[in-house]
């Protein structure tokens, strides 16, 4: 925990020097402030060693206090100043993209450009540190988990089209056809849809189905309900070659994400922080690599701010005596957010400490069930983020006892 503190005060404390990027893909704008007089002000190629020159000319301008480096994006197209500025002995910090906005604004008739984005990044920087953001170290496993993700998604896209295709053939057909089963995703993929079951011999569906595990009953029934459908005569012509393509996207994509997730638990098997989320009653293997590999704990000085963090923090609305309450924050990480909620429901029921709290928040609700039941998860994900955020910063397993004693 003292490193981030350090590390917070050390990027809102005094330097010499003040240099602003404005990153982009091919090149970035460099503009560094000194005294309040602008010393640097040129673009900069989007290459180690241009990046370091840029970097090194701040430093030779600054004293004993150095230089900060801020960018307005630390990952992809920022990721290789923040890792020269970190290995050049610079302090790094992060400007969000609506901080930036905000701080435009203040300066009445500025143009929108990289030299004046730059230039505001740097004058915020040093007139206003509370803005600056620290820039966390970069994990091997944040880019395995954003790359597992995007192979999630990409399945996802790929089955719901898919059933929008089966299901413009025979609502029936669709229906029966359950996409989370790999044999019957690889069978669609093999075949095609209703005209390619219908259409293969008996002797090749059956070796099919048993190379697949398929259950005997429900692929004859799976071949029963296409033949019938293709005797109605619903399909068009081109169906089975989308079903076959769709279904193989499926398919190598969900084969990938699984490859990816091993690849993290595998890395992350030595991490002593996710061994000790995995203690958190609800926490698994997916929500633990990803609390390890998009939270820097270090950055959070309270549990409060991680919740904020996570969107799990209410936002109050105060004017007066007018507006006066409390709305769910529609900001912060999204992907966590979902996944804290979805976790809690393997706690519904149980007897544990997080258990008995559902229900008695839910028994306090008022409103429909689904209503009552919505608030009793959120309210449950935000207690155990307590427990995770201590748990992340003193990395020590999850103590029954010590909770049980709290509630």
């Amino acid at each position: 925990m003292e490193h981030g503190m350090s590390q917070r005060s050390r990027i809102s404390s005094a330097h010499d020097v003040y240099l602003g990027f404005d990153v982009g893909k091919s090149f970035h704008w460099a503009c560094a402030l000194k005294g309040g007089g602008t010393v640097v002000d040129r673009p900069v190629a989007n290459r180690r060693e241009d990046v370091r020159d840029a970097i090194a000319e701040a430093k030779a301008l600054a004293g004993g206090l150095g230089v900060l480096v801020t960018v307005d994006q630390r990952n992809n197209i920022g990721s290789l100043v923040v890792r020269e500025a970190r290995a050049m002995g610079c302090d790094v910090a992060y400007l969000p993209g609506h901080a930036e906005c905000q701080a435009r604004r203040m300066y009445p008739g500025v143009a929108k450009n990289d030299r004046t984005d730059a230039w505001v990044i740097a004058h915020t920087s040093e007139a206003s540190p509370q803005a600056l953001l620290p820039a966390p170290d970069p994990r091997e496993t944040r880019l395995l988990g954003s790359q597992r993700r995007h192979c999630v998604k990409l399945a996802t896209q790929a089955r719901n089209r898919l059933h929008a295709v089966l299901l413009e053939g025979d609502p029936e057909l669709e229906a029966a056809c359950d996409l989370s089963l790999p044999w019957l995703v690889g069978l669609l993929a093999e075949l095609g849809g209703a005209s390619g079951i219908a259409g293969c011999t008996r002797r090749r569906y059956n070796s099919l189905c048993r190379r697949l595990g398929a259950p005997q009953g429900e692929a004859d029934g799976l071949r029963g309900l296409c033949e019938r459908s293709v005797e109605r005569g619903l399909h068009p012509e081109g169906e089975d070659g989308c079903v076959r393509w769709l279904a193989a996207d499926v398919l190598r994509a969900d084969a990938e994400a699984d490859r990816l997730e091993a690849e993290s638990h595998r890395i992350l098997a030595g991490d002593e922080c996710y061994r000790c989320l995995l203690t958190v009653p609800g926490i698994g293997p997916v929500c633990a690599e990803a609390l390890v590999s998009l939270v820097d704990i270090s950055l959070f000085e309270t549990h409060d701010r991680l919740a904020s963090f996570c969107g799990l923090a209410p936002a109050d609305s105060r004017s007066g005596t007018s507006i006066d309450h409390a709305r769910a924050p529609k900001s912060g990480n999204k992907e966590l957010k979902n996944l804290l909620i979805y976790t809690v429901n393997s706690l519904i029921g149980t007897k544990g400490h997080f258990g008995r709290y559902y229900d008695r928040v839910f028994e306090r609700s008022s409103g429909s069930d689904k209503l009552r039941r919505k608030k009793a998860l959120k309210a449950v994900a935000r207690k155990r983020l307590k427990v995770i955020f201590a748990v992340m910063r003193d990395l020590k397993p999850y103590d029954p006892s010590r909770w049980e004693g709290a509630a």
